[in-house]
């Protein structure tokens, strides 16, 4: 047993390299022998390499060494390189885990001086109450005093600089890893050993705050040098420039910045800050980035294009690098902000007064963009087709770019309204100074003879995620894209080609081919190529390939994601696929709003619509609708559409028809996706009816087909197996399309299947709004008017071929609309009136 130990001890240690066990004898070699072997071995370390099996033949000093012993040798030499791998790979896991149980150990410590901070200030509370309870006729309480308000030093003069520097450095500090905020966990975001870092949000402070702290494996000054370059990192980050900087007394740098921020929709203003950072390194040899934002509202380099922008306040904010014992930093960010919500409309308020979006969109992004920079730079992150991780990263930056440049619409950009109603949802801008979006002094670039165009519009979306609905956009974009339109926007990367007026018909065959290119550690955004296949209608070009290709960056479309939005962004490019394409970016983004609790009958009324219930009117009805709260959990979301479209000067308004009719048919096509997939869905399985007054989406379809049958002894669905709700489903899918309005003094529609919604045009959340009158002509209103006595005394009526009018103002033509009464389960109480229009078409 001592000999076992003895030979395990000297086999290994490494005096002893040119000894290896064989049948348990040592065998001795050369040190000519092990150079020989350990060259053949750096060469092709692989074992069943015939190139190793060459090189050892044309080896003469190997010649006298048996193969099986050469084989061991290798053997044990391939076992020490795994050896010292996993040893190295063991040693940086040990340093990163001592690393990360300092970093919890620090925030164990802020938490116990909360948690004392908290009980003093709950008995001081305590003890006021009791004093003020035992003097209350005391006149003296009556006098109060106040903290006069903090104000900002002077700052036209170095020393005043230094001196609110040296504030905001204390201010920083302590809510970095003190107890000035009260920081509570964020939620989803649980710490441990696989999590990223330790984030927290405010709880009860001025503004909104978000923390976070984690490791990172770059050295501090690199961490810095991104974290202070904001556009390179930060979505939302518009510009920002240094207006001056100069050094402090203590070796630090102090910089005077103007910030601009993109607005995420259209429906409210951007945000500028003026803002004075300082950079400078503690005793303890931390380095830190601090910054807060100056008194002035008229700072800027263009008061003209300062206008465009509300002044938002940046409290003290920034980040705290330490270098850790064996390499990488422990970072802590902190972000506060005034976002001046009030100059928003109210349903946006919650994006500007949470923390958690603030969260979402900076701190947390910061961290995760600084831990991808360094598994790039380490060579853990592989990316396909042989570009650069920098390449993918800056055409991810340009089409996000690119399409807040289209929402916002900044007037110092070139863009003005061109279209812009009151009452119309759809905006349409120009740009006739803007060229396709390059990079600067790209080979690429393409000068557009007229310009660019964009339509685009926000809106209120209910009751389905933006990840599933981004996700399902993404996955079937035949449901509301037009590939000739896709056609269009690709045509013109050929520089001078404005096909619009002579535009071929082109065949979409529904492939479409999506070919990653890659995504964040995080997988919270893929950069892909997608490849939509079309053929010509024109038979002399039928064989001819007309495929499309479109850069796309996904994002959110994870549900357990933190990312504050969800998107899905694309460009058409052409197949070559150069570094500096040119690209001109259009899409969609859903933010998610805070979930509303408290107004009750307005998630009943939108279930009422989606449940395609026969409701006639809002308000009592409701009380007899079952919901179930799991499946209709009441989520809302911004949805922000925009579309960019190149044009030469003499086609700008063809093609702003073009994008203006376009962008409205998108908009109602997301609208009736975002319906078919929420919780409810369009054709829920409801139970059995609550109320005659309000009949579940399954008993209004049983009610509309049995008085169908009663009136016209006929069916109007096949006859087939009622099995749960295939009937509702038959008459959802029905060709022709069917509609119900109620039977009030200005009937309004309450039902109608896709056929119907498509040949008005609308969604079911909208149909509500439409009353019957409005559908048809002035011709088919006076024949509906002359057979109502009859419908109402016979309960049927055959109208003769008309003319109807959609919710978009176009013109439907039928052959024969029948309308009847549905009867009520009594047979004897009337519901609602339906018509069924047959062979209807687009005039």
């Amino acid at each position: 047993m001592a000999m076992a130990v003895a030979q395990h001890r000297e086999s290994s240690s490494g005096s002893n390299i040119n000894k290896h066990l064989d049948n348990g004898k040592y065998v001795r070699y050369t040190a000519e022998q092990v150079e020989a072997l350990e060259r053949v071995y750096a060469e092709c370390p692989k074992p069943s390499s015939l190139r190793r099996q060459q090189l050892i033949r044309e080896c003469p000093i190997l010649s006298n060494i048996e193969p099986k012993q050469i084989k061991v040798w290798f053997q044990n030499r391939r076992c020490r390189d795994k050896q010292k791998t996993e040893a190295s790979r063991l040693q940086t896991v040990n340093r990163k885990l001592n690393a990360m149980n300092k970093l919890l150990m620090e925030e164990n410590d802020r938490l116990q001086k909360q948690v004392s901070q908290l009980v003093n200030e709950n008995g001081y509370m305590k003890q006021q109450l009791h004093t003020v309870n035992a003097s209350t006729n005391d006149a003296s309480c009556d006098s109060v005093v106040t903290t006069p308000p903090h104000s900002l030093k002077d700052a036209n003069n170095p020393a005043g600089l230094l001196s609110i520097a040296e504030g905001t450095l204390k201010e920083f500090l302590s809510k970095a890893t003190g107890t000035a905020v009260d920081w509570v966990q964020m939620p989803g975001m649980k710490p441990g050993p696989d999590s990223v870092g330790i984030f927290a949000i405010s709880q009860s402070c001025s503004g909104v705050a978000a923390r976070a702290c984690g490791l990172v494996s770059l050295e501090p000054t690199k961490i810095a040098e991104i974290l202070k370059d904001w556009p390179s990192w930060f979505r939302d980050c518009r510009n920002l420039e240094v207006f001056t900087m100069f050094r402090a007394g203590n070796g630090g740098t102090i910089e005077l910045i103007y910030t601009q921020m993109f607005a995420p929709t259209t429906l409210a203003p951007a945000r500028d800050f003026w803002t004075l950072r300082y950079t400078t390194t503690l005793e303890n040899g931390s380095l830190v980035v601090c910054e807060r934002s100056l008194s002035g509202s008229g700072a800027g380099p263009n008061a003209a294009a300062a206008a465009q922008f509300v002044r938002a306040e940046m409290l003290p904010s920034g980040y705290l690098i330490r270098s850790c014992e064996g390499g990488g930093s422990i970072v802590h960010i902190v972000d506060h902000l005034n976002l001046e919500a009030w100059s928003v409309p109210e349903v946006l308020r919650p994006l500007y007064e949470s923390s958690k979006v603030v969260a979402q969109k900076m701190t947390i992004a910061a961290l995760h963009y600084i831990r991808q920079i360094a598994q790039e730079t380490s060579g853990e992150v592989v990316y396909g087709p042989g570009r650069q991780p920098a390449v993918l990263r800056t055409f991810s930056q340009r089409l996000s770019r690119g399409f807040n440049d289209a929402i916002n619409g900044f007037n110092d950009d070139g863009w003005s309204i061109m279209n812009c109603d009151g009452a119309e949802d759809v905006i349409i801008a120009i740009n006739s100074n803007k060229s396709l979006n390059s990079p600067p002094n790209a080979v690429n670039a393409l000068p557009l003879l007229g310009g660019v165009l964009c339509a685009k519009a926000s809106m209120l979306i209910q009751n389905v995620s933006p990840a599933v609905l981004v996700r399902f956009l993404r996955e079937h974009r035949s449901e509301w894209a037009d590939f000739n339109v896709d056609a269009y926007s690709a045509v013109s990367l050929k520089a001078g080609s404005y096909a619009y007026p002579g535009m071929r018909p082109t065949r979409f065959t529904g492939s479409q081919i999506i070919m990653p290119l890659g995504h964040t550690i995080e997988h919270e955004e893929l950069l892909e190529v997608v490849r939509l296949e079309g053929h010509s209608f024109a038979e002399d070009n039928a064989f001819l390939s007309r495929d499309i290709h479109l850069l796309q960056l996904c994002s959110g479309i994870d549900e357990n994601a933190v990312g504050g939005c969800s998107e899905l962004l694309f460009a058409p490019i052409n197949e070559m696929f150069p570094d500096d394409a040119p690209l001109l970016p259009s899409g969609f983004r859903v933010i998610p709003l805070d979930t509303k609790s408290s107004d009750t009958q307005d998630s009943l009324a939108t279930n009422r619509t989606l449940d395609l219930t026969s409701s006639l009117e809002p308000g009592p009805a409701t009380n007899h609708i079952a919901v179930d709260a799991p499946s209709c959990p009441n989520i809302r979301s911004v949805l922000t559409i925009a579309f960019q479209f190149p044009f030469d000067s003499n086609l700008e308004d063809n093609v702003a028809n073009m994008a203006h009719q376009y962008v409205r048919s998108v908009i109602s096509s997301v609208q009736r996706i975002a319906i078919a997939i929420s919780p409810s869905g369009l054709i829920p399985a409801v139970g059995p009816k609550q109320s005659p007054s309000s009949p579940e989406a399954l008993t209004l379809a049983h009610w509309i087909c049995r008085s169908y049958s009663y009136h016209l002894g006929a069916e109007l669905l096949r006859p087939e197996p009622a099995v749960g709700d295939s009937l509702l489903k038959n008459l959802w899918q029905h060709q022709d399309a069917i509609l119900c309005c109620s039977l009030k003094s200005l009937p309004v529609m309450i039902f109608a299947n896709q056929a119907g919604l498509d040949m008005l045009e609308t969604t079911l959340m909208a149909l509500q709004d439409i009353t019957l009158d409005k559908i048809f002509d002035e011709t088919g209103r006076n024949s509906l008017c002359s057979d109502f006595a009859k419908l109402m005394q016979e309960g049927l009526a055959y109208l003769p071929a008309g003319i109807c009018m959609s919710t978009m103002g176009r013109h439907v033509s039928y052959e024969q609309a029948v309308a009847w009464k549905v009867l009520e389960a009594d047979e004897s109480t009337v519901h609602c009136l339906a018509f069924s229009f047959v062979n209807w078409s687009f005039v």
